[in-house]
């Protein structure tokens, strides 16, 4: 029978009793045993039967002895009542405190063994069921089995019920008037670990909890919620609220259709601020002065983006509210549409929108000041700056000058003061902004005149400028370093021409003079002193970027492998190396030798910055185009270009650099070492074969920590021009490179066959061309000793001369580059006109690629670079006139 029909018949019985209360139904007692009546029975049985047995003389004694005992039992039970030991098992005499509170429970319990036999059901339960009596009580499986949108609930109940855990469920019960809510729980009657009375070890507990009234105003209010977002979210202006962490955490549908954003976007993970907000407003919102455990208030006039990228025009009431600790809240804005289609016809309303519009968007940073610097109002760039410079945690600066370094404080608070004055036409202001970075900023100052605001007496604009500076300090120092190359190579080339003489002349000397003779080391340490000098001026070329380079394609892995060796024995003992290969490294194109002194003077200035021991560690790896900005050192003076790119990285635990000296590591003869223990020529020599090779050098270093090199080489991508030809059977001359004849694979090889002695002599003519005497003089005195005939020429119109005049029996012509009249180049052009296969080697202290793109393409010529030996230059001759 239904839950609502048993409660009509509740209510009549109700009326039937008159008011009177309804008694709970306990089954539970079982203090007594009907056992013990049956044994007490069968002993007062046995006893008469015993006595009549006896006769009734004989039993007399015994049944006066019986009586007595029983009385005695009788008062001692009496006594023990009295006393409270002992208490008549009458069903008002268990009614203790538990069950009274049980028994008054507004809740219907109701207590079942697992076969579903009510043990006990208080009051409410009876009165819920409309149950009379121990006659009709049912268990709460059997009174809502009837209802069958509660059936399924109570079968997890009941599951519950059987494996002893607790459960709860809210079914809904339909009737004839209306539904009724109700809260079932179910739960064993025993707690675990404590001891159950006896036969009621498996006994659970149901209860009941009417729950309508709840529901009934959960319903009430939720119809009265969604009536009041309904109202808000059709209101005519539109509203959002955002979290602290910058996330929309309601928005109307109001503004939502203004911004055509679909609301189902509003919440956790959804649309955040800056999503809805141009340019920098965000940060202008964050603005708003903090007043700990008080709620704030601004307005501010913004354009919000709507989904397609176009600018909406509002007037934002800004609500924050702030913890007592000052941290903001979430907040409340109300946005007022200031669109042309609200007030079209408003011509001051316009003119509002579009100041706003060119202050908001304005790529300087503007706000007013009173008199002490104190920011009033801001626009988005300016919060924005502030908001990076200022402490964490730090909303709105307190005054202007708080942005920036001490050392820029005095200028700036002066132009403040001056134009509050009434002073314009004010001088900017460079000020170095606060922060471990180094940024600057110009600041314009102007006076302000506005009766609305009295307090505000200037109006600041600031522009950022420390891109600006840091791009005229790489130009200045890409312009320092082009003039000091330029130089170096000057120096170079002038210096080549006299320790040409001066090893040209050693050696004829060294010809002339056997071991034994006196003089002869003398000359040995001419010549030897010598060399040393043009390896520094080697060094001066490769920083100027003009010596002599053989790039072929390498693989860095390989190159970094068979250098380790040397490496370690250049690091020491002390040094740890460690040396990490990217896989599958891309081929670059360099000059091995070159590539291996670059890794070889960062590794030795890497020992000598770590006098204490420490690690080196060479990495490799490839670095793609799109990645390539993000290996850019701060404040170098160029930057890499997005290319495809091979990483060399040079890292130590030295002593680093000091930020001053960073930008001077790379100027010739520049060094921070003793006297006598570096020439400075180490890392300018590194900075010119980089790039000479087309590769880009960094450097990070932080003092106490280390230092990192970061050499980039362009990746080489295989041409058909890479691809070698098959070799000639004779040796010639492409570009300036000899090529060597191949060799015969099927010849038989040779066993031990000693090397044919060397003939350095020759026959032919050779034209000289060389403007500086001395070297001229050398060349010739070499070149006849050896058995050639020798024409010389101080310039290259005097070498067309005597090219006319010889009439074709010029076998070979040796030439310097650089001479005043006609250069060399141009020497070969004229040359080749009347001669097309005359032979050319050219002389010169700068590197060959320096003249070669003033030569016709495929001209074909060999190169000698100064300095250069007596043997060199007749090895170099001999090869091209057999040829």
């Amino acid at each position: 029978m239904a839950i609502a029909e048993k409660n009509a018949r509740a209510k009549a019985g109700a009326t039937s009793q008159k008011g009177s209360a309804a008694r709970a139904v306990d089954r539970s007692d079982r203090s007594g045993s009907t056992g013990m009546v049956l044994a007490v029975a069968l002993v007062l049985v046995g006893a008469a039967l015993f006595f009549l047995a006896m006769g009734r003389d004989n039993a007399y004694p015994y049944v006066i002895g019986l009586l007595a005992l029983l009385a005695v039992v009788g008062v001692f039970s009496l006594f023990a009542h009295a006393a409270g030991i002992l208490r008549f098992a009458t069903e008002e005499s268990r009614n203790d405190f538990t069950k009274a509170m049980v028994d008054s429970m507004p809740d219907a319990a109701v207590v079942t063994e697992p076969s579903g036999r009510v043990l006990y059901a208080n009051p409410s339960y009876l009165e819920l069921t409309g149950a009379t009596g121990e006659t009709d009580v049912r268990g709460v499986e059997r009174a809502f089995s009837s209802a069958p949108d509660v059936s399924e609930a109570i079968y997890r109940l009941s599951q519950a019920a059987r494996e002893g855990r607790r459960h709860q469920e809210e079914v809904r019960q339909p009737g004839p008037d209306s539904a009724r809510w109700f809260r079932l729980r179910v739960r064993p009657l025993v707690r675990d670990g404590l001891q159950a009375p006896r036969g009621l070890g498996k006994a659970t507990v149901w209860t009941v909890e009417d729950i309508t009234r709840d529901r009934q105003n959960a319903e009430s209010a939720f119809e009265t919620l969604q009536k009041a977002i309904d109202f808000l979210d059709h209101a005519p202006a539109g509203f959002f609220s955002m979290e602290p962490n910058g996330e929309i955490a309601y928005m109307n549908a109001t503004l939502a259709g203004w911004l055509d954003h679909d609301l189902a976007e509003v919440g956790p993970g959804g649309l955040a601020l800056a999503d809805i907000l141009a340019a920098d407003g965000a940060a202008l919102l964050r603005t708003v002065t903090p007043v700990p455990g008080e709620v704030r208030t601004a307005t501010f006039d913004l354009d919000l983006k709507k989904r397609g990228g176009e600018a909406l025009p509002v007037r934002l009431l800004h609500k924050v509210a702030f913890a007592g600790d000052g941290t903001a809240g979430s907040s409340r804005t109300l946005v007022i549409d200031r669109g042309r289609g609200s007030e079209a016809a408003d011509s001051l309303r316009a003119a509002e929108v579009r100041f706003a519009r060119f202050f908001n968007n304005s790529p300087l940073g503007i706000a007013t000041v009173d008199k002490a610097g104190h920011v009033g109002r801001s626009n988005p760039i300016f919060a924005r700056l502030s908001a990076e410079l200022l402490p964490v945690g730090e909303v709105g600066p307190r005054s202007i000058l708080s942005l920036v370094k001490d050392s820029s404080r005095q200028g700036l608070s002066q132009a403040i003061a001056e134009a509050a004055g009434g002073r314009g036409d004010l001088t900017p202001v460079d000020g170095a902004l606060q922060g471990d970075a180094n940024r600057f900023a110009r600041f314009f100052v102007a006076p302000a005149d506005d009766p609305d605001q009295p307090g505000e007496v200037a109006i600041v604009y600031a522009v950022e400028t420390t891109e600006l500076r840091q791009l005229q300090e790489q130009f200045a120092q890409s312009q320092k370093m082009n003039a000091v190359g330029q130089l170096a190579g000057g120096v170079a080339h002038d210096f080549n021409n006299v320790l040409q003489a001066i090893i040209g002349h050693a050696d004829l000397l060294l010809m002339n003079h056997k071991p034994a003779d006196p003089s002869f080391n003398d000359i040995s340490q001419i010549k030897q002193n010598a060399n040393r000098a043009a390896s520094l001026v080697r060094q001066l070329l490769a920083f100027s970027r003009k010596q002599t380079l053989r790039p072929q394609v390498v693989q860095l892995g390989d190159v970094l492998s068979d250098l380790s060796m040397l490496l370690r024995r250049s690091l020491g003992e002390r040094v740890g190396l460690d040396m990490i290969h990217g896989r599958d490294l891309w081929p670059v194109r360099a000059d091995v030798t070159q590539l291996e002194q670059v890794i070889l003077n960062l590794a030795v200035n890497a020992r000598d910055a770590m006098p204490d021991g420490g690690k080196l560690t060479i990495r490799t790896v490839n670095v793609p185009a799109d990645e390539m900005r993000r290996h850019d050192a701060k404040d170098q003076p160029v930057e890499a270009p997005a290319t495809d790119s091979v990483l060399i990285e040079v890292t130590d635990t030295g002593t680093g650099i000091p930020e001053e000296i960073v930008q001077k590591i790379f100027d010739p003869f520049f060094s921070t070492k003793e006297v006598g223990k570096g020439t400075g020529l180490g890392l300018s020599t590194v900075y010119g074969i980089v790039k000479q090779s087309g590769g880009y050098i960094f450097v990070d270093s932080q003092v106490g920590k280390g230092t990192t090199f970061r050499i980039f080489l362009p990746r080489h991508v295989e041409a058909a021009e890479d691809v070698p030809p098959p070799a000639p059977a004779a040796a010639t001359l492409v570009a300036g490179k000899i090529e060597a004849p191949a060799a015969d694979v099927s010849a038989p090889v040779p066993t031990a066959a000693p090397p044919p002695a060397r003939d350095d002599t020759g026959a032919g003519t050779i034209l000289l061309v060389e403007d500086e005497d001395a070297v001229r003089a050398f060349a010739s005195r070499a070149l006849a000793s050896r058995g050639y005939t020798v024409l010389e020429a101080a310039s290259g119109v005097e070498a067309l001369e005597v090219m006319a005049e010889a009439q074709g029996s010029v076998d070979l012509v040796v030439s310097d580059v650089v001479m005043p009249e006609m250069n060399g180049p141009t020497l070969l052009v004229e040359l080749r006109k009347a001669n097309p296969d005359i032979k050319v080697i050219f002389v010169s202290g700068y590197a060959e690629d320096a003249f070669k793109k003033d030569l016709p393409e495929g001209s074909h010529f060999s190169f000698l670079p100064k300095p250069f030996s007596l043997k060199q230059l007749i090895d170099a001759v001999k090869q091209q006139v057999k040829g």
